[in-house]
């Protein structure tokens, strides 16, 4: 049901408007803000949800010169130019600047709350061509997969091209030096160590790109009978411990730009360089994304030479925390599973399984980025329940 507003008024000397709404509450708005969010036909383009206002037409100190209700479901105001633009008041709810109000729009639009996991993890399963075909499935799905990090799709066809059907149901893929998909098994002069059967430490996937691939997708078409079991391990949660544990370790890892590197020939000829912190943090030193791969750490380290030591002490205390039992979670993939997981949160590694020179275990890999999960994810919601 849409808030109903009591009384408006300008305060501030017409700088702010507040707002009194029916339930007793209030919200005030900057006029500036106001002006720069009319929504008539001359400042917003509605067919493109987009502001048509040039920033240089707009006045930073702006007041109202009327303000005025025009029924409890909008507010009118007039400006010192005598341009007049109108509110509605589930608009102007939806936008107060209180932190409660700016809390529950960040949960409804970017969804940031995180589920932490550690080997007890209850892996979240949801069969394949449910997600392909209902909305609800996928919803779920993508809900799951931003709160937990990880979610198993079950039943699809042991082949390729499968990963193809659900980079449509999202959107699309997101096309690397590896191709729009890429497969995962024992190669001759192999250009990856993925494609080798031995051992594979944990890592997150391309941090040698400046944008590393947010979602990851792998796609279980043979398995070797012994060996190869996949192991998954909550980056953000491991990070979380190694800031309590030791907080210089953490503010090293957080600040240390690393130099990653990976040159070669594949979907075409590449030759990638990039410096990347290992454990990204945002304003409040919360991780955002961990960019962690031990394979492709450059030999080059453009860092002063007496905070080597430190750096290597400090990575070797975070790398055992990722290995340590009661944080990895083990588990062996079936032809027909897809593994969907978050690239800048969920680290994964593989045990080593027997050479052949037969190909005994084959995975097809592809990524996604997190814009395109997210879009999707809010298209689906707003679908299933139906919301605006």
């Amino acid at each position: 049901m849409s808030p109903g507003i009591q009384k408006v008024e300008a305060l501030d000397e017409g700088h702010f408007v507040c707002v009194e709404w029916e339930d007793g509450s209030q919200s005030s708005y900057p006029c500036v803000w106001l002006r720069d969010n009319c929504q008539c036909p001359l400042c917003f383009l509605p067919s493109a949800g987009a502001r048509r206002l040039l920033f240089e037409d707009l006045d930073v100190n702006i007041v109202v010169k009327d303000v005025a209700l025009a029924d409890t479901k909008k507010i009118s105001i007039t400006w010192p130019d005598e341009h007049t633009s109108e509110y509605e008041a589930e608009w102007l709810k939806k936008r107060c600047f209180s932190e409660e109000a700016r809390a529950v729009m960040r949960a409804d639009l970017f969804l940031p709350e995180c589920l932490y996991w550690g080997s007890d993890l209850q892996l979240p399963k949801i069969p394949f061509e449910e997600v392909m075909y209902n909305d609800e499935s996928a919803y779920k799905w993508l809900c799951t997969l931003k709160k937990v990090g990880v979610v198993l799709l079950t039943g699809a066809a042991a082949r390729q091209g499968e990963l193809i059907r659900l980079g449509h149901r999202i959107g699309f893929l997101r096309l690397t030096f590896y191709g729009p998909t890429w497969q995962v098994q024992d190669k001759a002069d192999a250009n990856n160590v993925a494609y080798t059967s031995g051992k594979l430490c944990f890592h997150t996937d391309y941090p040698v790109l400046q944008h590393p691939p947010g979602v990851q997708f792998l796609h279980c078409i043979k398995q070797t009978a012994a060996g190869g079991e996949s192991e998954i391990v909550d980056g953000f949660h491991v990070s979380n411990k190694l800031k309590k544990q030791n907080p210089e370790a953490y503010q090293i890892l957080s600040s240390t730009a690393v130099d990653y590197v990976d040159v070669g020939v594949d979907y075409c000829d590449f030759a990638v360089h990039c410096k990347q912190r290992i454990i990204d943090v945002d304003s409040r030193g919360q991780a955002v994304r961990i960019n962690y791969n031990n394979a492709t750490r450059d030999t080059v380290f453009d860092i002063p030479a007496e905070k080597v030591r430190p750096f290597y002490a400090a990575l070797k205390e975070f790398n055992d925390l990722l290995n340590s039992a009661e944080h990895k979670f083990t588990y062996k993939l079936k032809p027909g599973d897809i593994m969907t997981f978050d690239n800048w949160r969920v680290l994964h590694g593989r045990q080593s399984y027997p050479p052949c020179s037969e190909v005994t275990r084959h995975l097809e890999g592809a990524y996604a980025d997190w814009d395109v999960v997210m879009s999707r994810l809010r298209l689906l919601k707003k679908r299933v329940l139906n919301r605006d």
